[in-house]
C-alpha cells in the first residue's frame, strides 16, 4: 500500500526530472522540486499548489542546496526521498575538454550530488528512515570514448553509492543507485547536450555531434516506464540496491562484465604473483 511521503528532486525543469515530479503530486505526495529554471518548471506544472514547492537552486552550491533542502523541511515537516537526477553530458575527447568546462560537468554531476545527500542527511538520520535515489547511467559501468568527464562523474556517483549503503544502513535509510540507457527524453537534443568547445578534427567530434543528436526522439526507453518505477520501489522493504533500468544498458553491461571477467582470468597469473613470499 503506498504512502504518501515528501519528496526533494533535482533537475526537474524537463526529462526525467520533471516526469517523475508530475507522477509523484499525481500520486498524492509532496514534491519539493529543484531546478535553474523554475519559470520553465511553474508553466509545466500548474497544479498541486499546496503539495508542490519549485526552488530555484544551483546544486553546485553547498549553500543554496542546505537552504532549499530547510524550505523543504520547513513547508512539509519532513523529506522521505531525495532524488539526484540533475545532470548533464559534455561530448569530446579528453584532449578537446578544457579543464574548466571537464570541471564543471564534474561539479554538476558529481558535487551537487554529495551537496543534497550531504544536507538531507541530518535529517533523515533523525527520522531513522528514508530513501536516496541516485541517477548514474550505464556510462557509471562502463567507459564510452568522447565521454570522459560525464563517465568520470557516472561512475563516481555509483562508487558514493555503495559506499553510501554500507554507512547509512544502520539508520534505515535505503540507497539505491539507478543506471537508465537511453530514454527518450530531451537528454540528447541540442541545448542539453554540451559540447567541447575546442575541437581537434582528428576525434571527428563534429561527425559524433551529428551522430549523438539524431538519437534524440529515437531512444527505446519509455520515461514515464522508468519514473513509476521509482515510485514504486520507495514502497518496498527491500529495495534494490543497483538498478539497471533498460534493455540496451542490461546488454551492455553484462557483456561489459563478462570482458572484465575474461580479462581478470587472463591475467591472474600476475595478480597473484604480487605478495611476499
Amino acid at each position: 500500500m503506498s504512502t504518501k511521503k515528501v519528496w526533494f528532486i533535482t533537475g526537474t525543469s524537463k526529462g526525467l526530472g520533471l516526469a517523475l515530479t508530475k507522477l509523484a503530486l499525481s500520486q498524492g505526495h509532496k514534491v519539493v522540486a529543484t531546478s535553474r529554471d523554475t519559470e520553465t518548471l511553474r508553466k509545466s506544472i500548474t497544479e498541486y499548489h499546496d503539495a508542490f514547492l519549485p526552488l530555484n537552486v544551483d546544486i553546485t552550491s553547498d549553500e543554496e542546496v542546505k537552504k532549499a533542502i530547510e524550505q523543504g523541511i520547513k513547508k512539509f515537516g519532513r523529506i522521505d526521498v531525495a532524488v539526484n537526477n540533475a545532470g548533464y553530458s559534455l561530448v569530446g575527447s579528453i584532449e578537446e575538454i578544457s579543464d574548466k568546462e571537464f570541471r564543471q560537468t564534474v561539479d554538476v554531476n558529481l558535487f551537487g550530488t554529495v551537496n543534497v545527500i550531504r544536507n538531507v542527511m541530518p535529517y533523515l538520520r533523525e527520522q531513522q528512515s528514508g530513501h536516496i535515489i541516485n541517477i548514474a547511467s550505464n556510462a557509471g559501468y562502463v567507459g564510452f570514448a568522447n565521454a570522459t568527464s560525464y563517465n568520470a562523474s557516472k561512475f563516481a556517483i555509483v562508487g558514493i553509492s555503495e559506499a553510501l549503503i554500507q554507512e547509512l544502513r544502520p539508520f534505515g535509510i535505503n540507497v539505491t543507485v539507478v543506471a537508465p540507457g537511453q530514454f527518450r527524453t530531451s537528454f540528447m537534443e541540442k541545448g542539453s547536450m554540451q559540447f567541447a568547445k575546442n575541437r581537434i578534427p582528428v576525434y571527428g567530434l563534429n561527425e559524433a555531434e551529428q551522430l549523438w543528436t539524431s538519437f534524440s526522439g529515437q531512444q527505446q526507453g519509455d520515461p514515464e516506464k522508468l519514473v513509476k518505477i521509482l515510485t514504486e520501489i520507495v514502497e518496498l522493504e527491500n529495495s534494490p540496491i543497483r538498478l539497471l533500468l533498460g534493455t540496451d544498458t542490461y546488454e551492455l553491461i553484462k557483456e561489459h562484465r563478462e570482458k572484465e571477467e575474461q580479462d581478470f582470468e587472463k591475467w591472474k597469473h600476475l595478480t597473484l604473483s604480487t605478495d611476499f613470499n
